[in-house]
């Protein structure tokens, strides 16, 4: 998803999953913040989450976002060329001199992070000519008339199925959160309403069996509840044992008669090496003469 603000060509992009009307919603809502404010009017491609495709009238649930936003929202007609201007040439921007440079293993979380380093450090310095004279794409930005946006997101809930690690662990926004280590390897749906500072984790049949506070964003942090931890370090324990009982402490266990008999066969084979070990001489004086009596190159 690219927003770009029309006047200084300033944009910012977002990573989504899918373009469904939560994630679309939570991708208008970072992009505006990134530019720095809410503009008069939107303009949107004739998308479905947005409006109907064949009329181009604006769907009931996207007037709510509008509203929330205080913005007029126009829709691009059909069958244009370059039906959206400035954001053309921003899809293309990102096309070619970013998504194309991106090495095929960062993450999600790694990429966005990059496409928001390109727009600050490469794009926001193109130096356009204005009537003033030449000025970067920040400084433009900065004269754009642009109203300060809401305290909170609008109040939408984006999913995603998730799955479980095998450490109990569920990644989300480049950071991990436990749950009951019995759902390790399995998926599970992840649920964050924007602007509660939340997530709440549940299984397929919609029961909630875990609620974290959002860590930032990309940070890499592990939260763990204290009651997932206790429980994952009883089946650990209690597994680590072969008479099943718990460790009180931690147990220095000693090497068993198996396994002395096998570090003894490995000092018996270091001892007595079955290959020689002679070493091989090469007399060299043999190439020296061949190269002494040529006279050209082959």
């Amino acid at each position: 998803l690219v927003g770009s603000l029309s006047h200084s060509g300033r944009w910012r992009g977002y990573l989504a999953p899918d373009m469904t009307r939560p994630q679309v919603i939570a991708g208008i809502d970072r992009i505006t913040r990134r530019l720095g404010g809410v503009t008069k009017s939107w303009r949107f491609d004739r998308m479905a989450t947005v409006c109907h495709p064949a009329t181009g009238a604006l769907t009931a649930e996207f007037a709510g976002v509008a509203k929330h936003y205080g913005v007029s929202v126009a829709v691009c007609p059909p069958r244009r060329g370059n039906r959206k201007g400035v954001v053309e040439k921003s899809n293309h921007i990102a096309a070619q001199r970013w998504w194309r440079t991106l090495p095929d293993e960062l993450t999600v979380e790694q990429a966005q992070t990059s496409c928001d380093t390109f727009c600050r450090t490469r794009s926001d310095v193109r130096v356009r000519r204005t009537k003033d004279g030449r000025s970067n794409v920040a400084t433009i930005a900065k004269r754009e008339p642009l109203s300060a946006p809401p305290a909170a997101p609008y109040p939408t809930t984006v999913t995603e199925v998730r799955k479980v690690s095998r450490q109990a662990l569920v990644a989300w926004k480049g950071n991990q959160y436990s749950v009951p280590p019995e759902l390790a390897m399995s998926d599970v749906h992840v649920s964050e309403r924007l602007g509660d500072g939340h997530i709440d984790i549940a299984t397929d049949s919609g029961i909630v069996i875990a609620r974290h506070r959002l860590a930032t964003a990309g940070s890499g942090a592990q939260v763990r509840d204290h009651g997932h931890v206790v429980a994952l370090d009883t089946l650990a324990q209690a597994g680590a044992s072969s008479s099943r009982r718990p460790h009180r402490r931690k147990e220095r266990i000693p090497p068993g008669q198996t396994a002395r008999q096998a570090a003894e066969a490995l000092r018996r084979a270091t001892a007595h090496p079955a290959t020689p070990t002679e070493a091989s001489v090469i007399d060299l004086s043999v190439y020296e003469r061949a190269a002494q009596n040529r006279t050209q190159l082959p």
